[in-house]
């Protein structure tokens, strides 16, 4: 008897207790079945707590301490006209330049009171639709694009920019987007180019022939025209490779460029920071000193301000681009636009500085 009546006494206590003990709670409808909250009530709570009473969010907020719930974030967004997901696609996660300003990106996002979706194209043109294809499935209220550049599918892509907001960074695709914010290649490259001209022998222009990053068409064309502007004479290294695998390049390429014995000028610009470390690997094979000192045979520098750039040995001169006020501003023009519920009528493109970093090798 005294059995019988406890279990009625627990019974009567607290139904959604025995509901809990009976079946593992699946989704919100369960929940508020569970806690004795009407569904509509709940979802009101997960779309914004302060929507409700105090009271009502303590208990729901007790509740799935108790329980361990957790709803799923995307299903709810699912269910609004506008979600609370930002799409953010970089062409390749493994090259930490890229990793770096998503971090960035990213806490931004965040911050913002949205749910960062983070994507890499793996240098591959399909990856990027099916990026695109994927975010477009689940109504992301804006998306943030560091797109392939050449290797991009110009037409897809812009076709998926008319349906979703999107802001691209990093490399333009023209009149695609609602904005563009990038690094004025033409001024960074002219930059390291003048200084390299003044401490020393002329700059050579190491690059790739068919680079896959746009950027670097850019950087070979600042550099030509800087060397005009200065009244000298260019050179252009333009070796075999392709694809992602920079320091490979720079290393196999460096070496029987320095080893031929054909080289006019002791100092080496490279393209971007990567080729530039496999340059510096290549030099180090060859016996060559690289730095600025009397005994030493080569300068190298580069572009980027790679994260490893400051460890290499000689550490890498380098020109920094500048991704965190690249970020912050594509972070808040996608926001202006989602926020307002309107498309822009012009598309802005903004370029933004980079500033030369001294280091040993050059």
């Amino acid at each position: 008897e005294y059995r019988r009546q406890r279990q009625m006494c627990i019974r009567d206590r607290s139904t959604h207790k025995v509901l809990a003990m009976n079946y593992k709670i699946k989704n919100m409808e369960d929940f508020a079945s569970v806690i004795g909250i009407s569904r509509p009530t709940v979802s009101k709570y997960f779309n914004d707590p302060d929507s409700v009473k105090k009271s009502t969010r303590f208990k729901i907020e007790e509740a799935l301490e108790k329980y361990e719930y957790r709803p799923n974030i995307y299903a709810i967004n699912q269910n609004r006209r506008q979600t609370k997901n930002i799409g953010l696609v970089v062409p390749n996660l493994t090259d930490p330049f890229f990793a770096g300003i998503a971090r960035t990106i990213e806490e931004l996002i965040i911050v913002a009171g949205y749910n960062p979706l983070l994507l890499s194209s793996h240098g591959g043109t399909e990856q990027e639709i099916a990026n695109l294809d994927s975010l477009r499935s689940i109504k992301p209220a804006g998306v943030l694009l560091a797109p392939l550049g050449r290797a991009s599918d110009r037409k897809w892509v812009k076709e998926f920019t008319r349906e979703v907001p999107t802001v691209l960074f990093d490399s333009n695709l023209e009149g695609v987007g609602e904005a563009f914010f990038g690094s004025d290649n033409t001024q960074s490259i002219g930059l390291i180019v003048e200084y390299l001209c003044r401490t020393g022998q002329l700059p050579a222009f190491f690059e790739m022939k068919n680079p896959i990053n746009p950027n670097a068409f850019k950087r070979r064309k600042a550099y030509l025209l800087a060397m005009e502007r200065l009244g000298l004479e260019a050179e252009l290294i333009q070796v075999d490779g392709d694809g992602w695998n920079f320091e490979e390049v720079g290393f196999v390429e460096g070496k029987r460029v320095l080893e031929d014995g054909h080289l006019r000028t002791n100092t080496l610009l490279c393209s971007n920071d990567r080729l530039a470390i496999g340059v510096l690997s290549a030099a180090f094979e060859s016996g060559i000193r690289v730095g600025h000192a009397d005994d030493c045979g080569l300068r190298v520098a580069g572009h980027d301000d790679h994260p490893f750039s400051r460890y290499t040995s000689p550490s890498l001169t380098t020109v920094s681009q500048d991704y965190e006020a690249i970020g912050k501003r594509s972070v808040e023009t996608l926001m202006t636009i989602i926020d307002s519920g309107k498309r822009v009528l012009k598309r802005e493109v903004k370029l933004f500085e980079g500033r030369i970093i001294m280091r040993g090798s050059a």
